[in-house]
């Protein structure tokens, strides 16, 4: 059933822009894991949600990154909020407007979902930081 679905236009739009915003290893990862029961929502999330709308001309990734830090705020998902955070930074967002986002959320959001943000925030810079020395040890 998959190779139908990966030679399909609009999945391979999506899996190209899915893998430049969120990461190719995280992507490969994912899409190794599924089974035949997650298979259907990676290839629906492939499509519809990178193929179709973040592929779309009129906003920018950057602003699609701070709507989706919004909006994974106010609904308290952390594990995709994390993962968020760390594509926003790939998207080019800066370190002090991703906490500015999250500030924002605080009063449209509540505090204590802002503030669960922003420890994941501080995860995500943690894992983001050691990556970086361990990348410059290997030189």
């Amino acid at each position: 059933m998959r190779p139908a679905f990966t030679k399909d236009p609009l999945f391979k739009k999506g899996l190209k822009i899915r893998k430049a915003v969120v990461g190719a290893e995280y992507v490969e990862r994912r899409l190794a894991a599924a089974d035949e029961y997650a298979w259907p929502f990676e290839e629906a999330a492939t499509k519809f949600a990178w193929g179709a709308v973040w592929s779309r001309p009129g906003i920018s990734r950057k602003t699609r990154s701070f709507l989706n830090l919004a909006a994974l705020t106010a609904m308290n998902m952390r594990h995709e909020l994390k993962t968020h955070i760390r594509a926003a930074l790939r998207n080019g967002l800066t370190r002090k407007e991703i906490v500015e986002a999250l500030l924002h959320c605080a009063v449209y959001c509540g505090f204590p979902k802002a503030l669960d943000a922003l420890r994941l925030m501080q995860e995500v810079f943690e894992e983001v930081n050691a990556e970086s020395r361990r990348g410059k040890k290997r030189r």
